[in-house]
């Protein structure tokens, strides 16, 4: 898939503004962003059902929006919002999509039975949607956008509202998928999930790419690879040599960054911390450093 120079605006602002993307068969790919940094109308471009104002898209091949139609064959969604027919059973739901590709009685059969299995659901088959918890009905949604085989995956926030229980089997799932060579881009807030999933992702805010690449590469990029992040009052006087550390301060958080962990340590003990936690740099740290810490509407 490549996209080169990729605008989208509206009347009273740019949400994609020249976005260039090159992602290859068979990468998982992560779209970062705060709200409204232009994440789900990337995916909105991508598969043809909104307009770009400027910039080329090709997608499998299919130059977008013209022949988006052709390359939806091609492409599963899974919508950041469940949308199955609730007054359907799980196997009616996926016997309902499948027949919109044109998939033969007995193609649907097999390829059901073999989907409720990678899903963990054959024992809830003839379940109806009124009865199944929202973790459930997010493993329905993604084999939903298995039905047609297809080879591009595109998840919009795909684990948003489960339980940790939920979250992590999802994970497995999509770890499958990506290792059996399926093309993978979803966005997500969830930043341990990007760095389990994604091979790549791009940092967007206000519709600009503002980082791109490995997530490890990212946080070695952007921070030192540790942090003290300090849970009571430090002194705001602190002195600390800047060959060192690096000082953040967020409302009555601290944060200390250093390349090596005995300096932190030092710390510690220098002023007799007891509220503290000291970790590896994560891309949470690297993405709120980039897009800063403002809460987005």
């Amino acid at each position: 898939m490549r996209v080169a120079g990729l605008v989208k605006r509206y009347p009273d602002r740019s949400a994609v503004d020249g976005v260039d993307l090159d992602i290859p068969r068979g990468e998982c790919f992560g779209l970062l962003g705060p709200n409204g940094a232009g994440k789900t109308t990337t995916l909105r471009l991508l598969l043809g059902l909104t307009t770009p104002s400027l910039g080329t898209i090709t997608v499998l091949g299919y130059p977008i929006p013209r022949e988006a139609r052709l390359a939806r064959r091609r492409i599963g969604v899974v919508p950041q919002s469940d949308n199955l027919d609730p007054d359907f059973s799980v196997v009616e739901n996926l016997t309902v999509y499948a027949r919109y590709f044109g998939l033969s009685p007995r193609e649907i059969d097999s390829r059901i039975a073999s989907l409720l299995d990678f899903a963990q659901l054959t024992d809830r088959a003839k379940t109806n949607l009124r009865e199944l918890s929202g973790g459930t009905k997010r493993r329905l949604t993604l084999i939903r956008a298995l039905i047609h085989d297809p080879e591009l995956i595109i998840l919009d926030e795909p684990t948003t509202g489960l339980d940790p229980h939920a979250r992590q089997h999802l994970w497995d799932r999509l770890g499958s998928l990506r290792a059996a060579g399926r093309t993978l881009i979803l966005t997500t807030h969830y930043m341990e999930e990007a760095e389990r999933l994604c091979d790549r992702v791009a940092i967007l805010d206000q519709g600009k790419i503002r980082a791109l690449g490995a997530p490890r590469e990212l946080v070695e990029r952007a921070l030192p690879r540790f942090v003290l992040e300090i849970r009571e009052p430090v002194d705001e006087g602190l002195s600390l040599d800047p060959a060192c550390y690096r000082l953040e301060r967020v409302g009555a958080l601290t944060l200390i960054y250093a390349a090596q962990r005995e300096p932190l340590a030092d710390l510690v003990d220098r002023l007799h911390l007891t509220r503290y936690i000291e970790r590896p740099t994560n891309l949470e740290d690297c993405f709120l450093k980039l897009t800063g810490r403002e809460l987005r509407e």
